[in-house]
């Protein structure tokens, strides 16, 4: 998928020793020029290895050049946040290890300080521990984006409060802010911002806005800290946003559409050296083609094309263009695999490995009238492993339901769509148009997505406990017909459970319970994992057994007391009867 993804900055940097032997101080900075642009964005890192610690600048080093490294080893379909956090707890915990090992005290060992700044499609993301700091400087104005982790002793001395290797657990700083051609961000440490005042701060800075040129600037400013006699290490690095991603929607639409859609395909036809054997499915949205790949090695593949109705649907089209990007990327057994042709591509298409086997709505339709749980708990825990790994990579599937999973000869369900993917770090980069959150099927999709509300992994943990209740009942709804016309909160909040067991007495009431949780209308009262959830499948839940054996004044008082008025009411008429037939 190609987008105009474009962002330019312009960067500068000084860095000295000053008045100290040795500098302590390590900068950073990444611009990629591929597609880790686009998903992962422009970083520059500062680090201020604690003088006073004995590792303080291999501290520094191995934050600053770890952290270029690995966040950008990171998946690219994990957000920025996620990303970050991950690799900055691994560096903090691995200099811990290092102190430790080393035998010296916390404070005394790799101890550092860390300011990250990430620019990503229009937005900045700071990530922040200790006393170095990142400004933005906008229209004229100076503003400060971190705050000082450090409590100040002396004229001379300053104490960290928080600093990066300093103990097991770190807490960091996070925000972001909507970035704007022009903006120029400024990561200096203490040496730099506590000596130049304020106002020279802003007169060198107003020359690196008129000025092409950053790094005469950031010598600059070192050199007024050195002039006003600071008694530190000397950095600072510039970063000035010049040009910010195209958000002019006809140029996207241009670069979504640079391949035409493929007409109807008709068996016997070629395609870029793929020969069609027949059509496997087609709907509103899209066909699928089972191809052979006559100048590759031969194999089926499935070949799925967009449907021309779309062709000027900018949202729709990034969705196609994303199913082959998710599905070049994710390795599960339950998860379809795509496939990447090296030849040149003439129309917009996108291939995926061939699966035997039938969808689980076929599978339901031809098992009869019995049903072997055992088989459904063993097909729910397949798809639970794919999606997992789906939510591992950020990813939310957000369609789950019969037609979209194919189950081979040996019960193997493997998920074969990915068109209405959520990807977190997709979702980062600004686009000019609107990308509709309600995409799944309503009989199978959590309320979610009908209310506006922000989906989650629970998301699609409703929508599989939805399959599992279909294939334990055949077909059978838990909240029947008015799960159809519900439109707000007060409408899914009335409507009432129906136990599998209901339709399928085969089905343990522990097995009915799990559902019932993890099919609950409230995203707070379903479970808080899919591993916590296919855990009380395999593994009668003993408060769900204790429930079971409950008298029914305590398992369920309502339908006690309706059953009790009710034989009191029948005592009664009988009793009237009598005295009436005996009077």
């Amino acid at each position: 998928m190609q987008h105009d993804l474009s962002l330019a900055v312009s960067e500068g940097q000084s860095t000295t020793a000053g008045a100290k032997a040795c500098n302590d101080d390590i900068i950073g900075i990444r611009i990629p020029n591929d597609e880790l642009l686009a998903t992962k964005g422009i970083t520059a890192v500062i680090a201020d290895g604690v003088s006073a610690a004995s590792a303080g600048r291999d501290a520094a080093e191995t934050c600053v050049q770890g952290f270029l490294t690995d966040y950008y080893s990171t998946p690219d379909t994990w957000c920025v946040k996620t990303s970050a956090h991950k690799v900055i707890t691994s560096l903090n915990r691995w200099l811990y290890g290092q102190t430790q090992s080393a035998g010296y005290h916390d404070e005394k060992g790799y101890v550092t300080t860390l300011s990250i700044l990430i620019l990503k499609s229009r937005t900045a993301y700071l990530f922040h521990v200790g006393d170095t700091r990142i400004h933005l400087y906008r229209n004229g104005k100076l503003e400060q984006l971190t705050r000082d982790h450090a409590t100040r002793i002396s004229k001379e001395s300053t104490y960290l409060s928080r600093a990066v290797g300093l103990g097991l657990n770190l807490d960091v700083d996070f925000h972001t802010i909507a970035i704007e051609e022009g903006d120029l961000f400024i990561l200096s440490s203490d040496g730099v911002h506590d000596y130049v005042p304020p106002a020279e701060f802003k007169n060198t800075l107003t020359e690196a806005q008129l000025n092409n040129a950053l790094d005469p600037i950031a010598e600059s400013l070192v050199d007024q800290a050195r002039n006003h006699q600071s008694p530190d290490n000397l950095t600072c690095q510039l970063v000035r946003v010049d040009k910010l991603p195209g958000a002019e929607r006809d140029d996207i639409y241009r670069s979504l559409t640079s391949l035409p859609f493929p007409p109807d395909l008709k068996p016997g036809q070629k395609l870029d050296g793929f020969r069609v054997e027949r059509l496997l499915y087609a709907s509103k949205t899209s066909q699928l083609y089972v191809v052979i790949d006559e100048e590759g090695d031969g194999q089926h593949l499935v070949m799925k094309t967009p449907s021309v109705n779309f062709g000027d649907d900018a949202a729709y089209i990034e969705r196609f263009a994303m199913e082959e990007w998710i599905g070049s990327r994710v390795k599960n057994s339950h998860l379809n695999k795509g496939i990447r042709s090296a030849r040149p591509r003439k129309f917009l298409y996108h291939l995926q490995e061939y699966i035997e086997g039938i969808t689980l709505a076929e599978w339901m339709k031809n098992s009869g009238s019995t049903t072997d749980i055992p088989t459904v708990i063993n097909i729910t825990a397949g798809i639970i492993e794919g999606v997992r790994a789906l939510h591992r990579r950020e990813t939310l599937h957000q369609d789950l339901k019969l037609g979209n999973i194919i189950l081979t000869a040996d019960n193997t369900p493997v998920i074969i769509d990915y068109g209405s993917c959520r990807i977190a770090g997709i979702q980062e980069i600004e686009q000019p148009f609107h990308r509709p959150s309600a995409l799944g099927t309503v009989n199978f999709s959590a309320p979610e997505y009908r209310l506006n509300l922000p989906a989650s992994p629970k998301s699609d943990q409703f929508s599989i406990a939805m399959i599992t209740y279909h294939l334990l009942t055949k077909g059978k709804h838990p909240y029947d017909s008015k799960w159809d016309t519900a439109a707000n909160p007060a409408d899914f909040h009335q409507l009432k459970y129906t136990p599998a067991s209901h339709y399928q007495p085969l089905v343990p009431n522990w097995i009915d319970l799990t559902l019932k949780k993890a099919l609950n209308v409230s995203t707070d009262l379903r479970y808080d994992s899919l591993s916590e959830f296919m855990h009380d499948l395999r593994h009668p839940n003993p408060e769900y057994l204790k429930k079971q054996s409950l008298p029914l004044i305590e398992k369920d008082p309502v339908l006690f007391w309706k059953a009790l008025s009710g034989l009191l009411f029948s005592i009664i008429v009988f009793l009237l009867l009598w005295f009436s037939n005996n009077s």
